[in-house]
């Protein structure tokens, strides 16, 4: 009986009704509200909420993280490898990725 108490579909079972219970009985205590025009409003400190996005679309995200990649991981091969002559050019060809991506 305890090999089949602890096989992982049974445990699951077993795991489910107990979540469901408390779930059941959470409803069934919680206190009933009434609906207002202030529960389904946006809410920012105390202010309305603005109609359109302040950075419309993941362009200015994406930059900003290509940015990080780029000198994380240049830093990294910088890091793990040995001061050569082509290190030189190594950090130029990094820098000037950078200064590509940072004006655009």
């Amino acid at each position: 009986m305890a090999e089949l108490l602890l096989t992982p579909p049974f445990a699951f079972a077993i795991y489910g009704v107990l979540v469901g219970a408390l779930y059941m009985t959470g409803k069934a205590i919680a206190m009933r509200g009434t609906a207002s025009k202030s529960k389904t409003s946006g809410y920012a400190s105390g202010e309305k909420q603005d109609l359109e996005p302040a950075a419309p679309g993941y362009r200015p995200f994406f930059v900003v993280a290509l940015f990080f990649a780029i000198l994380h991981l240049g830093v990294l091969m910088l890091g793990t490898g040995r001061l050569e002559p082509v290190t030189i050019v190594y950090i130029g060809g990094l820098m000037l990725a950078l200064l590509a991506l940072i004006l655009g």
